[in-house]
């Protein structure tokens, strides 16, 4: 009886662990789509929405597509240098894949790069 609870409890602890990696895996994975869409939408030639389809084309191919609910890239002001932002809404894993609607928040910067000389 008192091997039963014991394995109880460690699969517990065990499951929870698991659940945890798999939501930070998740997570890391959509900030780093969101860092490198900005990145690919500030170089000079592309804009926006090549910074949108580049992040969701990433988001796709490593997690799925489940994961970003919504997408979205804009230029802005970063501390005092003109930056574009990609801003990803998603679903954190909560219980297995399944998760919490929009409980994912993501937003990846990049300085906008120029053609100008001088």
């Amino acid at each position: 009886m008192e091997n039963l609870l014991v394995t109880v409890l460690l699969t517990a602890l065990a499951l929870a662990v698991v659940q945890l990696a798999l939501a930070l895996h998740v997570r890391t994975t959509v900030a780093d789509a969101a860092s490198e869409g900005a990145r690919f939408g500030a170089l000079a030639g592309n804009g926006p929405g090549d910074a949108v389809d580049r992040t969701r084309e990433l988001i796709g191919s490593a997690i799925g597509d489940g994961y970003a609910t919504d997408i979205h890239a804009a230029y802005g002001d970063y501390r005092g240098h003109r930056s574009i932002a990609v801003i990803v809404e998603g679903t954190l894993p909560v219980i297995g894949l399944l998760g919490v609607g929009e409980g994912l928040h993501a937003v990846g910067r990049s300085a906008v790069e120029t053609l100008d000389e001088g």
